[in-house]
């Protein structure tokens, strides 16, 4: 990869975060200018609400893109899986009306693999547009690390510009910030000799992932 496609990657990335962030941080704004005003009690404490709910909802936008984006872990290879489950189970929790389900049974996983799981389960969450189940599992197998995300409900919402950037079929001048963090896992696995894939259908979501761990790490 060329240097300018790194740097437009990266500011997609980056515009991803601030729109993501946009919403729980314009909200604090807003209950903190409605408390500065407001006398009533039970007024107030509707704004404490908000601002609480707020607070909570952009800690956990925040520790997704550590972890999902970032260097999370510092420069070991290897991070807890209890940390990402937390992640993920606060955000479905905000999704509202989606019932995840797990069956990792590794207490770890190489820092890449839980960078391809955070964000499938980022993607499968925006697929249940009217909410539904969240499948998660994975397991590390001879080195590698096997990842399946499945995302079932009423109705999946899924672009499939997203499907051909994890594919690694979106030219680059195609990238927006929404298909710019599938983009990202088409170069982790290319990167890492590993492969990803997606099944679609009217009622679910499927992402699959095998991603080779760094050398000496057996799960």
């Amino acid at each position: 990869m060329t240097d300018k496609p790194s740097v437009d990657l990266a500011a997609l990335l980056c515009s991803r975060l601030c729109h993501d962030m946009l919403s729980p941080v314009g909200a604090l704004s807003n209950g903190i200018e409605l408390l500065a005003d407001e006398n009533d009690p039970a007024m107030r404490k509707q704004c404490m609400d908000l601002l609480e709910q707020s607070a909570k909802t952009s800690t956990d936008k925040l520790k997704f893109f550590r972890l999902a984006f970032g260097a999370a872990g510092g420069f070991g290879e290897m991070v807890e899986v209890d940390e990402a489950r937390s992640v993920i189970e606060s955000l479905a929790a905000n999704a509202k009306r989606i019932e995840a389900n797990w069956a990792i049974e590794t207490a770890k996983l190489p820092k890449d693999a839980v960078k391809v799981l955070l964000n499938f389960a980022s993607m499968a969450l925006d697929a249940l547009v009217r909410g539904g189940t969240l499948d998660i599992g994975a397991e590390m197998r001879g080195g590698n690390s096997e990842i399946v995300v499945r995302a079932a409900g009423p109705k999946i919402a899924f672009d499939e510009t997203i499907g051909k950037a994890l594919e690694g079929n979106l030219p680059t001048e195609e990238l927006s910030s929404r298909t710019a963090p599938a983009y990202m896992l088409s170069l982790l696995a290319e990167k890492s000799g590993g492969g990803l894939q997606y099944q679609l259908a009217d009622d679910a979501l499927v992402l699959g992932a095998v991603i080779p761990g760094p050398d000496g790490l057996i799960g």
